[in-house]
């Protein structure tokens, strides 16, 4: 049996992580609180079939596609890698993903929902345009954008915001625990996005917010 899930969130100061309780008739549901249901040949129309032209991605949890949705909104679809045996079940996950969703903030990135088809989970995520500092500041010199010393701090101050955000507003604490260039996406106007928070705790039935999944530096 399939279901699928997919919710739009805006981040804002001051709201906490919260767990949605509710599981009742997940399935089948066209809306499950304040999250919205989408089907898997969604995301494939949106991702043209995942195209890897539209790989522009990969990381520890899995590789990411550019994707066009029916309104028009530009999204960034996660497929997620993680070993079966391991993976949380359906239900388990949906909670955390929703408790992930409603993590807002203006330095963190969007996570709008995610769709699960068996053993497959995706993630939906608001599209970066500016990609993340490996590409903006590490990258080749032809992808590279010029940062005054102003704009990198404004950068640093950002992350160390959203990072602080995790470890001391929300509710359960989420250390990242893997701040790197990668994980730093910016958007249109260069504000720096935290990515990939809370992940291993979504995924996997057997580690907690301090994972050891993927142990980088905190």
């Amino acid at each position: 049996m399939k279901f699928f899930l997919c919710g739009s969130s805006c981040f804002s100061s001051g709201s906490k992580a919260t767990i949605i309780n509710d599981r009742s008739s997940l399935p089948g549901e066209q809306s499950h609180g304040n999250l919205r249901l989408f089907s898997s040949n969604e995301l494939e129309i949106a991702t043209q079939n995942f195209s890897p032209s539209n790989k522009i991605g990969e990381g520890g949890f899995g590789c990411v596609y550019k994707g066009w949705l029916e309104d028009g909104s530009v999204v960034a679809v996660k497929v997620l890698s993680v070993e079966v045996e391991s993976m949380r079940g359906e239900r388990e996950f949906i909670s955390e993903i929703a408790a992930l969703s409603d993590i807002k903030h203006e330095n963190l990135v969007t996570l709008r929902g995610c769709c699960v088809d068996g053993a497959k989970r995706y993630l939906v995520y608001d599209y970066m345009e500016n990609n993340s500092l490996v590409h903006t500041l590490l990258g080749q010199e032809h992808n590279r954008a010029k940062f005054s010393w102003e704009a990198r701090r404004g950068i640093s101050l950002g992350v160390a915001r959203g990072i602080a955000y995790l470890h001391d507003e929300v509710q359960p604490r989420i250390l990242h625990r893997d701040i790197k260039a990668s994980n730093i996406l910016l958007d249109q106007n260069f504000t720096p996005k935290v990515s990939d928070f809370g992940l291993s705790r979504a995924l996997r039935d057997n580690t907690s917010h301090v994972s050891t999944h993927v142990a980088g530096t905190l």
